[in-house]
């Protein structure tokens, strides 16, 4: 039986869903795909090959196995990209939510069938109709849950817009000892560099009380500036348009100091070694095509209470 338990980004982590590239589909049609990143790719013929898929989630996984991580995978589904599992669900203290994503993705929690069952039912969750959220727009960070969401009006018109305002309002009474911290991002269907599709593409708490942080990603200053006053001037680390659209802030934590980063991105993890993280190197560029990184490919089930 898993009891899941995760209160932030970067305790040491136990048991997490790894996604599987089995069958996934291969390059869809233009007008199927659902985010700009995914789009551009497929119009310049460089959408990753499967092959190429396995083999980046295959160096992420013996670095999880590197720490000894206990990880899960989805059962396949054919013709279902299942690559980032982050989406599909996640883990707010000890209680796991069934994310309610937009239809062209309602299939891959059936890929969560056999682990759903290892999960007491009296701690699964599903969310409500109205309310819409995928795992990458909520970032836990202690007495802190920060969601990336959109308005009524910005929701309705983009396809990228995947948790609405509703979703705050559900946190709060869930957790009420927890503050709710709402950021409205920027959203675009078709420019991947003005589009941050969840809040892990600009936004990043670390374990040693630093934040990877996209600015320009937030809608309203005053949401940036929130950020500067939580974690303070000196702990953020900013990333610029052309970094955040190569998702340097989407790293993935295994504990307080071990970071899982991209290995080409150079400048990044040289200054989060300079700050006293190790930093696991791993190729997932291919991946990165489809608009997510590591984080996206994740679902943490346990980290432990520290």
């Amino acid at each position: 039986m898993i009891n899941p338990f995760v209160n932030n980004e970067f305790n040491s982590l136990t048991h997490l869903v790894l996604g599987i590239s089995d069958d996934f589909g291969g390059c869809p049609n233009l007008e199927d795909a659902y985010d700009p990143k995914s789009k551009e790719n497929i119009s310049n013929n460089t959408f990753p090959k499967e092959k190429c898929i396995k083999e980046e989630l295959d160096y992420f996984l013996q670095v999880l196995n590197k720490y000894q991580v206990n990880v899960l995978r989805p059962q396949n589904i054919i013709g279902c990209n299942q690559v980032f599992a982050r989406d599909v669900g996640f883990v707010i203290e000890n209680q796991f939510f069934i994310s309610n994503m937009i239809s062209n993705r309602s299939k891959e929690i059936l890929g969560f069938d056999l682990i759903l069952t290892q999960i007491p039912k009296s701690h699964i969750n599903h969310i409500p109709n109205h309310v819409f959220v995928e795992g990458g727009d909520v970032v836990v960070s202690d007495d802190i849950v920060f969601v990336g969401y959109s308005d009524g009006d910005v929701f309705n018109r983009f396809q990228v817009s995947r948790t609405n305002v509703e979703a705050l309002t559900f946190f709060s009474k869930k957790f009420p000892n927890k503050k709710v911290i709402g950021f409205n991002l920027n959203k675009s269907d078709h420019v991947s560099l003005d589009n941050c599709l969840h809040l892990d593409c600009c936004f990043q708490p670390l374990g040693l009380g630093h934040v990877i942080l996209y600015p320009d990603g937030f809608r309203f200053k005053k949401d940036v500036e929130l950020v500067y006053e939580i974690f303070g001037q000196d702990n953020i680390i900013t990333i610029n348009k052309e970094e955040m659209g190569q998702m340097f802030s989407n790293v993935f934590s295994i504990s307080n100091n071990v970071i899982v980063s991209e290995k080409k991105f150079n400048r990044i993890n040289q200054l989060l070694i300079d700050k006293g993280y190790i930093v696991e190197e791993v190729p997932f560029s291919e991946i990165s095509k489809m608009g997510g990184l590591l984080r996206c490919a994740t679902l943490p089930l346990i980290r432990d209470y520290e």
